[in-house]
């Protein structure tokens, strides 16, 4: 067995949601898929595709129709690649996976945020990265000077950006972002920035793909599990210059051929009729958001606001317990499942996931379960 593989551990967030199905009566908040169905058009589209059979190989890269539609999408928040800069692929994931792959030599150094989605982390570990973690600021914005100092100490490679993240729900700042592409561009660094939740922001948007001055050490992931609750369907891409584009695409063949064809043909009617259901998303999963933040503050647990994802990272620490004992005893006492924060990384102790894609209903009944958890401990009067 592959040594690396051996020490890379179950993600954290399915050993958890494992964890709710031992639990009669369980409500688990652990899972970051939306609740809502697949937008119609995209349903047409597939069946559509099956019916007309579209059902053969495509390019390596994906369908043409779909790479030019996403360049024309992603030109609407000022990022620009050809189609030619595109390729579709498995999920987000499977990008992770490819570029990540692509670029990585045993022993070369990798900048990783923590907390972040443990993938990030597992995947390097897998390749035999030099796995270097940069934290956050207390609100967990980009920490700019610390991530000054991590570059400065030399022969850093790679440099992972995760925004709108998951855990947090933090965003990239017009600053922050400028501040960025100027270390970047002073530095020989390649760097994957991971935007899986840009459809979901409730703020300005802000990417160092963004700027020109530095396109060709940037690879953009994103895709459409979140944007398009079609988290099953397995469909995302990625972009970058077309130099990068030859190598990282000999992997994505070898790995998958290409992405799922009726898939891709859903996608592409989504992108074209189906932005109104994304922006209804959108504006119930802010008034969600305002939902558990208002009862986070009513049982006096300190929580910042997010302003993206549809994710909430409240602090624990005053309950003087790790993550893991927390989440455990809620889950088992409370009847309530919720992600440890150590899931997400070291610097995840003392924190914990809520995800609050689920309805109106469930998380009243859920955060009415954590309130009443919290009374037994002698917090909340």
């Amino acid at each position: 067995m592959n040594k690396r593989v051996e020490s890379v551990q179950i993600s954290g967030i399915r050993r958890f949601y494992e964890k709710v199905q031992q639990v009669e009566g369980a409500i688990s908040l652990t899972i970051g898929q939306p609740d809502f169905n697949v937008p119609i058009d995209i349903k047409r589209a597939m069946i559509k595709a099956i019916e007309e059979n579209k059902t053969d190989y495509t390019s390596n890269a994906g369908i043409e129709p779909l790479r030019e539609e996403i360049s024309n999408y992603l030109k609407e928040f000022n990022i620009n690649y050809d189609k030619e800069e595109i390729c579709i692929t498995v999920g987000g994931s499977e990008g992770l996976y490819i570029i990540l792959s692509a670029l990585i030599n045993a022993g070369d150094k990798i900048l990783i945020p923590s907390p972040a989605y443990p993938a990030y982390e597992s995947i390097s570990s897998i390749l035999g990265a030099d796995i270097i973690n940069y934290s956050l600021n207390d609100d967990f914005t980009l920490n700019i000077e610390e991530l000054k100092e991590k570059v400065k100490q030399g022969d850093i490679k790679y440099l992972l950006l995760s925004f709108p993240s998951n855990p947090t729900g933090a965003i990239l700042s017009k600053n922050q972002r400028d501040d960025l592409i100027e270390l970047i561009k002073e530095n020989d660094i390649i760097v994957i920035t991971d935007e899986m939740y840009s459809a979901i922001i409730f703020d300005e948007y802000y990417s160092v793909a963004q700027s020109t001055d530095i396109r060709d050490k940037v690879i953009y992931v994103s895709g459409f599990s979140k944007i398009f609750s079609m988290t099953g369907l397995r469909i995302g891409y990625f972009a970058c210059n077309k130099d990068l584009m030859k190598q990282l695409i000999k992997v994505h063949q070898y790995a998958v051929s290409c992405a799922p064809s009726i898939v891709q043909w859903g996608a592409l009617e989504g992108l074209k009729k189906s932005l109104g259901d994304v922006k209804k998303m959108r504006d119930t999963f802010e008034v969600r958001k305002n939902y558990c933040i208002n009862r986070l503050n009513s049982m006096s647990i300190d929580v910042i606001d997010p302003k993206g994802a549809f994710y909430i990272f409240p602090s624990i620490k005053k309950f003087n317990m790790s993550s893991e004992e927390f989440c455990i005893r809620l889950l088992k006492e409370g009847k309530l499942a919720c992600v440890p924060g150590t899931a997400f990384g070291k610097k995840g102790e003392g924190y914990m996931r809520i995800s609050y894609c689920y309805s109106e209903e469930m998380l009243s009944q859920a955060f009415d379960r954590l309130e009443n958890f919290i009374k037994t401990l002698g917090i909340l009067k």
